[in-house]
């Protein structure tokens, strides 16, 4: 009972014991660590109790009915039943279905058993390594501390069950995410970054102040690919309180420098760098320094816990989208791939274009002419309307 109690012991849930201040889980995790000494305790006294069982047993049966055959063998046939039923089975049974209430009362016991039988373990294991060795089995100081891979973690938070609230759950599983997840997957793409042109007349730029919805705005001269620096909406507006003239130059004088980012940098990655160099929003560069997007630290905090907020009035968001009673559901060509399959229990492929008209761009190998349906993913995909070379409208089907 002892033995199977203690493997089948939740190891976590000791070690939360112990750092709690208790110590039987503490001396428990000390037997964990010493596998095959507390295996060899446990069987050499299991055998050795089970052979004085049968003897004495054996010897009570000729003292009372005499030294017959028949009696020998009822005699070890009674006592090897009651070995398999009281001694085996019934204890094992209980020790895997209470573990944690067997394993820690007993661990006090059996911690100075192994102290006192440590020559007579020694001797026992010496032998049981010279077997190990022959057939090339590591033993259990070098194979015993399993570590759980990530795969491994996140079936331990799915099977988490009533223990885990759903959103620290979904929380948790996003994390896992981050490493497999690229800055490009959630970025605001380069046709909806709300950016200010400094080639603008001054009342230009001041009417795209007053309207912007972002406290930051991307500043560039000319075409989106030239970034000049990142301006400060509300220091720029305070600028439009004063009476005096208003120039270029003085919005120039509030840019801070621009910071970019690869495209490939994993989304983890670039949070820890966020935090390093105490930044809040990034471009997305391509490697020819082309301009192919924007990610903020908001947008990296919503991957990991859930859409909070909106940049813009009417932007789609993962969460406004569901299946109609039709099976149907009406998307901006714009929709990322990754919010669809979250969303709408699809497998729309992720490993190329990542958005919804990029994949059907990518399908068809030419701007459709709506209507044109197509089915990918067992969904059928109804272009709705195409507007300035790109799929703006698509309607999901479910079949």
């Amino acid at each position: 009972m002892a033995e199977t109690a203690l493997m089948a012991a939740n190891r976590y849930r000791l070690r939360h014991l112990a750092k709690r201040g208790s110590r039987r889980a503490a001396t428990t995790l000390w037997l964990l660590d010493r596998t095959d000494k507390l295996l060899s305790l446990v069987l050499i006294a299991n055998t050795l109790i089970n052979a004085m069982a049968t003897a004495l047993v054996t010897e009570i049966a000729i003292a009372g009915f005499g030294r017959d055959d028949n009696v020998i063998t009822i005699s070890t046939g009674v006592v090897a039943f009651l070995l398999i039923v009281f001694a085996e089975i019934s204890p094992k049974v209980i020790g895997a279905t209470y573990p944690e209430k067997i394993a820690l009362p007993t661990s006090v016991v059996l911690k100075p058993l192994m102290t006192a039988a440590k020559p007579v373990i020694w001797f026992v294991n010496l032998f049981v390594s010279l077997v190990l060795k022959l057939f090339r089995i590591k033993d259990g100081d070098q194979a015993h501390e399993a570590r759980l891979s990530p795969e491994e973690l996140r079936s331990v938070v799915l099977e988490g069950g009533h223990f885990m609230p759903q959103k620290h759950k979904s929380i948790l599983l996003n994390l896992f995410d981050l490493e497999t997840i690229s800055v490009e997957d959630i970025m605001t793409p380069r046709s909806q970054i709300e950016a200010l042109n400094l080639s603008m007349p001054v009342e230009e730029i001041k009417r795209e102040l007053t309207t912007c919805y972002h406290n930051k705005l991307a500043v560039y001269e000319g075409e989106i690919n030239q970034i000049v620096g990142i301006l400060h909406v509300r220091k720029a507006v305070a600028l439009l309180n004063q009476e005096s003239e208003l120039t270029v130059e003085h919005f120039r004088a509030l840019l801070t420098t621009p910071y970019f980012i690869p495209q490939d940098t994993g989304l983890l990655t670039q949070l820890q760098y966020f935090q390093e160099n105490r930044e809040r929003l990034g471009i997305i560069v391509d490697e020819y320094g082309e301009v192919q997007g924007l990610v903020t630290l908001d947008d990296i905090i919503e991957e990991m816990i859930g859409e909070f907020t909106t940049s813009m009035p009417g932007a789609a968001r993962a969460d406004t989208f569901s299946w109609n009673a039709q099976g149907e559901c009406l998307l901006e060509g714009a929709t990322a791939l990754r919010d669809i399959n979250k969303r709408l229990g699809l497998g729309f492929p992720l490993d190329g274009p990542k958005t919804l008209n990029g994949m059907l761009l990518e399908y068809l190998q030419e701007i459709p002419e709506a209507p044109i349906s197509v089915r990918i993913d067992g969904c059928i995909i109804e272009v709705v309307q195409v507007q300035n070379q790109s799929i703006k409208i698509v309607k999901l089907i479910r079949r």
